[in-house]
């Protein structure tokens, strides 16, 4: 059974992927989770059922489509009143593919906005006060696009790049009670909506000097690492991509 006082995350986009191996991590160290989805529903559930499994009543899934200004209150709302306190948020959920210029459509725009900037930011302002209260901290995936462009991604690398000094203000803003970063993941999984052709793949491992993908847990670690044994690491970006950004 969690303690009373087990801290409380809330992971959005955490039914799979890089959101999944964090939950996992997390509540491996004692934390209660939260796990957002919008469509991932049975995978949320059956990662629930499985934590569950391991220590009764520690995560809860709470569904919301984060392009929806009225879902991201109310998952505000439910996340914190789910134990009655919050301790952490992972901004993590994020819309991922091309937009090359000359076809790209304001409703791609506003989707990939919506999840890697515009949601961060209205989740962020509504938890405050209970990170506060708590004394708590937020981690924002970023990526590390953010800073070096990927060709065809242009919205995509500008909504990252929002999110970068989101990470950055807000750490000025929430301080001295909530610590505010940010992780910037390279090649870790390939996407898989979208995943590039053998040659591709290749030149991309090339670029990484330490010459292999990263996986899941590398970016589980690190968030972990920032919000359990970082007490003086405020408004800083971590780069976890195997020096692909050197």
């Amino acid at each position: 059974m969690p303690t009373a006082d087990a801290r409380v995350v809330l992971i959005t986009g955490a039914a799979q992927r890089l959101g999944a191996a964090t939950a996992r991590r997390l509540h491996g160290n004692g934390w209660r989770v939260l796990l957002h989805c919008r469509h991932s529903r049975e995978q949320a559930t059956s990662l629930a059922t499985e934590l569950n499994a391991l220590r009764a009543d520690s995560c809860r899934v709470l569904h919301a489509d984060l392009a929806r200004d009225e879902d991201v209150t109310q998952l505000a709302q439910a996340a914190e009143s789910a134990w009655g306190r919050i301790d952490a948020l992972v901004n993590n959920a994020s819309s991922f593919y091309p937009t090359p210029v000359g076809d790209t459509t304001a409703a791609q725009w506003d989707d990939l906005f919506a999840s890697n900037a515009r949601a961060p930011f209205f989740l962020s302002q509504a938890l405050a006060p209970a990170l506060r209260r708590w004394r708590g901290a937020i981690v924002n995936l970023i990526d590390i696009h953010a800073e070096r462009p990927l060709r065809q991604h242009t919205v995509y690398c500008m909504a990252k790049a929002a999110n970068s000094m989101l990470t950055l203000s807000l750490a000025k803003e929430l301080a001295p009670d909530v610590r505010v970063n940010g992780v910037a993941p390279g090649a870790i999984l390939w996407p898989g909506n979208a995943e590039p052709d053998a040659a591709m793949q290749a030149e991309i491992l090339a670029g990484i000097p330490l010459q292999r993908l990263g996986e899941p847990a590398d970016i589980a670690h690190t968030i972990a690492f920032l919000l359990e044994d970082a007490p003086y690491i405020t408004g800083q970006i971590l780069a976890v991509d195997g020096g692909r950004s050197l």
